[in-house]
């Protein structure tokens, strides 16, 4: 059955955008750009069979508010065209003309982690979906308010339900408490960044292993 996203798209151009808070695929150029990449990722990881749902707390300005993509930065862009598939000729996506950064190092810790992923890749998504920063200075990031990720929270539920997803892991403790309050059970695993590397990599392997 083909991949039906309109409940998704319709939940998600339906969270509020306060002034401190830029959504990511609107109707400008750069919107539409990352919207084209991001319903690309989602159908070729929803063709690959994924189950996981890999769920962040926002978006930050380095990686996914230049490309549309979760956890991917224009630096994966550049050194794997084919990140999802593994496709020599690449999967597709756009490059952003103009990135206000070359690399985020979240994303290089989560694709290095899941090198050993058996099986599909898990999607990655964030709870709340816009990029929220300290105004008035866009290349910042903030802590989503509780209430931008509580409306936040149908996207995610819509994409859960288009995917059909088995399992969520939650990106640190803020994400599994913004999916709790939304009435998803998230395994919580430790976020990358201030030195989680290793443990986000070692707890990231050993879910793998657990749902081989």
């Amino acid at each position: 059955m083909p991949l039906d996203l309109a409940a998704f798209w319709s939940a998600l151009d339906a969270v509020p955008v306060p002034d401190d808070a830029e959504a990511l695929y609107d109707a400008s150029a750069e919107g539409t750009l990352r919207r084209g990449n991001l319903d690309r990722y989602l159908r070729l990881l929803a063709d690959a069979g994924s189950t996981v749902l890999l769920v962040a707390e926002a978006p930050g300005w380095r990686g996914m508010t230049n490309t549309g993509l979760p956890f991917v930065s224009v630096r994966e862009l550049d050194a794997r065209p084919g990140i999802v598939t593994g496709a020599a000729e690449g999967d597709g996506f756009a490059r952003p003309p103009e990135p206000t950064a070359p690399w985020e190092a979240s994303s290089r810790v989560v694709w290095a982690a899941l090198r050993d992923w058996a099986g599909p890749l898990p999607v990655a998504w964030p709870v709340y979906p816009h990029h929220p920063f300290a105004a008035p200075d866009r290349r910042t990031n903030r802590t989503p308010r509780p209430a931008e990720v509580r409306a936040g929270a149908p996207a995610t539920l819509a994409l859960l339900e288009a995917l059909r997803i088995d399992d969520v892991v939650a990106v640190g403790r803020k994400a599994q408490g913004a999916l709790a309050t939304a009435g998803i059970d998230a395994v919580a695993v430790r976020h990358p960044a201030q030195g989680g590397a290793r443990q986000f990599t070692d707890q990231l392997a050993a879910f793998s292993a657990a749902v081989r």
